[in-house]
């Protein structure tokens, strides 16, 4: 299991990596938020602390679970219950107070693997709308039996989409998942590709525009 810990205090962010690793997990250290919100597809579970340099970790979290469903336990020295209340509801999946007992530290992050485990839904092959089939494994895509010739990208702003037909999705998870980085300056870039994308399908209302927040797949 590959691990970001995210932790400015030198001592602490060593001796928790030093200790992670030593028990068999593959921990890596980051001191800011940013760089968690750049580089996080790139781990199976998040240790973050609160207190950062560059910004608050409740607002980085938010962030985070605008393009993540990644674990997140939150390790910090806040022990009020309003913040233990607010990181909860802000997407952590478990809270725990400084200084942590590895022991029980490795057992929570152990625990909250498994729910995401259990939580994660087997993706389907095959989505069919009206008469739009989208084949997830072959890459193809068939309007009224007809295969339609998408680039790499449209056909990932289509696989994205699709993963579930009717919700919406945000422009920062869409950026994020096919980009790589919800945070960079591709925007101009998503807005050419779906403009592409929908003209291939001549299928209107089939994406529908969500003003200020992203797309939707379908009704």
């Amino acid at each position: 299991m590959r691990l970001a810990v995210v932790e400015d205090d030198d001592g602490v962010g060593d001796a928790l990596v030093e200790a992670l690793n030593a028990r068999g997990y593959r921990a890596e250290r980051m001191r800011r938020g940013v760089d968690l919100l750049i580089a996080h597809r790139g781990y199976d579970a998040v240790i973050l602390d609160l207190g950062l340099p560059d910004a608050d970790g409740l607002q980085v979290l938010r962030q985070l679970r605008e393009v993540s469903a990644v674990p997140v336990l939150i390790l910090t020295a806040r022990s009020d219950e309003r913040s233990i209340v607010r990181g909860l509801r802000g997407g952590a999946d478990d809270y725990l107070v400084k200084p942590p007992r590895i022991a029980e530290l490795i057992a929570r992050l152990e625990t909250v693997m498994r729910r995401a485990s259990v939580a994660a839904q087997p993706t389907r092959a095959e989505v069919v709308t009206g008469d739009v089939r989208v084949d997830l494994a072959a890459r193809v895509v068939e309007v009224a039996g007809t295969p339609i010739a998408l680039t790499q990208k449209e056909f990932e702003l289509v696989e994205v989409l699709v993963e579930r037909p009717g919700a919406a999705v945000s422009r920062q998870q869409l950026m994020d998942r096919i980009w790589g980085d919800a945070f960079v300056a591709v925007s101009r870039s998503l807005d050419v590709h779906m403009t592409a994308l929908r003209a291939k399908l001549a299928r209107p209302g089939l994406i529908t525009t969500i003003r200020g927040y992203g797309y939707r797949w379908g009704q």
